[in-house]
C-alpha cells in the first residue's frame, strides 16, 4: 500500500502567491493543508474560496514555527504517513514533492525520519545568488550543528522537507518564530532520528523579505538563533559534543 502523503504550506500574508502555488502543488499531491497564520491581506478569505484543500486558521499571527507545529499536529491526528512542508513564497519547486516524499520510505533501506531540502548540496542551472548575510548565518549554524552533534547539514534553514509522520510526536515545538529549526534539530538529535538531505534549487524571489522588527538586523538575528540553540540544548540535556552520525 502506498503511503498517505500530505503537503502542508504555512502562510502569512501571501495573497499574491498562494493561489498560483496551490495550483502547482495540486499537480503533484492530492492532499494539501494550508496553515494560515493570522493573515490580514486577504489570504484568509481567498483560502476559504478554494476547494479541495484543508485549511487551519490561526486567529492571530503566531510565527513560522507555529504554522509548522499545526501542520505536525494535523498530520499525526489524521493518520498520514509522510508530511511534506513547502513555503508559499514561490521559492520551492512543487514538482519535487513526489520524489522527496518517496525518499522517506526507500525500498532497500530503513525509513528516514527527516528528508531535509538543501539549496547548497548541488548546483542547479536556475540557482540564484543568496543574500550574503543569510548565507553567512546559514553556514555558521551548519558549522555549529556539525561541531556539537555531528550533523553534516549543508542547509539548516530550508523549509522544504519531508517527514515520517510517526516521528513527529517526538517534537515539542515551543519556539514559534524563525528560530524553530534550531529547536527542531536539537530535538531530532535528542531522539536519535535518521536524517538525510535532498538537493533542491536555490531560488530567491524576494531578497528583501522581512523577518520582522529587530530580526531584520543580521547580527541580532544571529544572536537570537544562538540563544535559542543554547537554551534548547540545555532543555533537552543535549550538550555540545554529544555527536552523532546523521546517516
Amino acid at each position: 500500500m502506498s503511503p498517505r502523503i500530505l503537503t502542508a504550506l504555512p502562510v502569512y500574508n501571501e495573497v499574491k502567491h498562494v493561489r498560483g502555488v496551490l495550483d502547482e502543488v495540486r499537480q503533484f499531491c492530492e492532499e494539501i493543508l494550508v496553515v494560515d497564520d493570522g493573515s490580514t491581506d486577504g489570504t484568509s478569505e481567498l483560502l476559504n474560496e478554494i476547494d479541495s484543500i484543508h485549511v487551519i486558521h490561526h486567529q492571530q499571527n503566531q510565527g513560522y514555527g507555529a504554522g509548522l507545529r499545526s501542520a505536525f499536529e494535523y498530520a499525526v491526528a489524521e493518520g498520514y504517513d509522510v508530511l511534506v512542508t513547502i513555503d508559499c513564497d514561490g521559492q520551492h519547486q512543487p514538482e519535487l514533492i513526489p520524489q522527496m516524499a518517496s525518499e522517506v520510505f526507500p525500498q532497500d533501506d530503513e525509513p528516514w525520519d527527516i528528508v531535509s531540502g538543501s539549496r547548497y548540496l548541488e548546483v542547479f542551472d536556475e540557482n540564484s545568488i543568496p543574500p550574503i548575510e543569510r548565507r553567512e548565518i546559514n553556514v555558521k549554524i551548519n558549522e555549529k550543528l556539525s561541531e556539537c552533534f555531528g550533523l553534516e547539514l549543508t542547509d539548516s534553514f530550508c523549509g522544504f522537507k519531508a517527514y515520517r509522520v510517526a516521528s513527529l510526536p517526538s517534537f515539542e515545538v515551543t519556539e514559534l518564530g524563525y528560530a524553530m529549526p534550531l529547536q527542531f534539530w536539537v530535538q531530532a538529535v535528542r531522539h536519535g532520528l535518521r536524517i538525510k538531505e535532498f538537493p533542491v534549487p536555490l531560488v530567491y524571489l524576494e531578497e528583501e523579505r522581512s523577518f520582522g522588527g529587530s530580526l531584520d538586523d543580521s547580527g541580532q538575528r544571529m544572536a537570537y538563533y544562538q540563544e535559542v540553540l543554547k537554551r534548547e540544548m540545555k532543555a533537552q540535556n543535549v550538550p555540545c559534543g554529544t555527536g552523532r552520525d546523521s546517516s
